[in-house]
């Protein structure tokens, strides 16, 4: 099955489970916070869910990210 995450949505995702700050995810990745928010907003439009802890748990329901 393909994935619903594009790879960087993922990577995203992956330290956002980690506990990491939008900032932290922007300065490890080398993007802005606003590239950032744009990508956890697409993946909540995705998943049709309002915010971020919701996301986090459909993923990890889904089996698209793990902790």
């Amino acid at each position: 099955m393909a994935s619903i995450l594009t790879k960087r949505e993922k990577e995203v995702f992956s330290l956002l489970v980690k506990n990491k700050s939008t900032y932290q995810i922007s300065e490890e990745l080398f993007i802005s916070t606003k590239t950032v928010r744009n990508h956890i907003s697409n993946v909540m439009q995705k998943l049709g869910v309002s915010g971020r802890a919701h996301a986090v748990c459909e993923l990890l329901r889904l089996h698209e990210i793990e902790l």
